[in-house]
């Protein structure tokens, strides 16, 4: 970084065109990304819930993290989940990302990050799908459980690495959106069978790759007996299942410290039985081959979301941005440089 720091602003739709089409490249990025986590070249304090008494079901969460290894890098995501935004056809989640020299400090960097944090999530899942299955046949037919942007992006991250499906189950509190989402997929032509289902115990038992991606604040979905074929689950919404079903899996979590806090389904499991035995590994474990999977149970990913994901991308983003003239620099946004002026 030069002595005078440039403040660069990169916008939704750069973030887009830069990730456009480069869905195992990210895919590859990300899984970097767990490993220097994993090595502990990392910093990744829990994330800080904003609440309010007015909106319940709101939040705004602050992810500050650092990012070592090949990344160098430290950094902020700010972003907020309004479910009611759903109801005027706005996405319920908007982000920014801060991204700070590790050498000096200053902040260099804000991106929109909706996108990105969609992209990390959904790449994520597309990791864990595949290093599940490294050792036995890949799932032919999934099931969306929740049909909004995440969804959307995990369909888009497992085909785009190289997943195919013979039949797409979609199930959604809301008849609407779950044919809305069915409509997208039967138009990206990557399946035979795009089925909406009529009620979630069907939607379960119907796939053997089960995408949870909703909105749940607590346990909906509490019969173990669905699972009995047992599928892999991506739990990507975190308190989807009850703490039955969890201690009932085989358990892999992205960060144990992380993932069993905040009422999730697994610190729900956590409190149920008194300890984390049920807890069978990291995704970073997953990755180094040191976790037996059995196939007489399910398996659950469930990620809370690490900042560190978010800051590796990121930074791809600002270099990448940076390279094409894209980013747009903030002159004299930094003032005063003097310090004894």
């Amino acid at each position: 970084m030069s002595n005078t720091p440039q403040f660069s602003v990169i916008s939704g739709a750069t973030v887009h065109d830069v990730l456009a089409g480069r869905e195992q490249e990210i895919v590859d990025l990300v899984s970097r990304a767990y490993t220097a986590h994993g090595e502990q070249q990392s910093v990744n304090p829990p994330s800080y819930f904003l609440r309010f008494p007015d909106k319940p079901d709101a939040r705004i969460i602050a992810l500050p993290a650092s990012l070592g290894a090949e990344f160098s890098v430290d950094g902020i995501k700010w972003i907020s989940s309004f479910p009611a935004n759903i109801a005027s056809g706005m996405p319920r989640a908007s982000a920014v990302l801060i991204l700070n020299d590790h050498e000096t400090g200053y902040p260099f960097a804000c991106l929109e990050s909706s996108i990105i944090s969609a992209t990390r999530t959904a790449a994520s899942a597309a990791l864990a799908a595949d290093r599940l299955h490294s050792d036995r046949p890949r799932p032919r037919r999934i099931t969306f459980f929740g049909t909004g942007l995440i969804a959307r992006y995990i369909h888009r991250y497992l085909i785009g690495t190289g997943w195919n499906f013979d039949a797409v189950s979609v199930y959604d509190h809301s008849p609407e959106y779950a044919t809305r989402f069915a409509e997208y997929v039967s138009g990206t032509g990557t399946a035979d069978t795009v089925r909406v289902m009529p009620d979630a115990e069907t939607a379960i038992r119907d796939s053997d790759l089960v995408v949870f991606a909703t909105t749940a604040g607590e346990p909906h979905v509490h019969e173990a007996a669905w699972f009995d074929h047992n599928p892999t689950v991506l739990h990507i919404s975190l308190r989807d299942l009850a703490p039955e079903i969890i201690l009932g899996s085989t358990n892999i979590v992205d960060d144990v410290e992380h993932c069993l806090k905040a009422r999730t389904s697994p610190h729900l499991a956590e409190l149920a039985s008194g300890n984390r035995s049920f807890i069978d590994g990291t995704l970073h474990d997953v990755l180094e081959k040191k976790v037996e999977l059995p196939t007489d149970r399910p398996v659950v990913f469930s990620p809370f979301g690490l900042g560190v994901l978010d800051l590796a991308v990121g930074t791809h983003i600002y270099a990448e941005a940076t390279r094409r003239g894209l980013a747009a620099p903030v002159e004299g946004f930094f003032h005063d440089m003097n310090r004894y002026a």
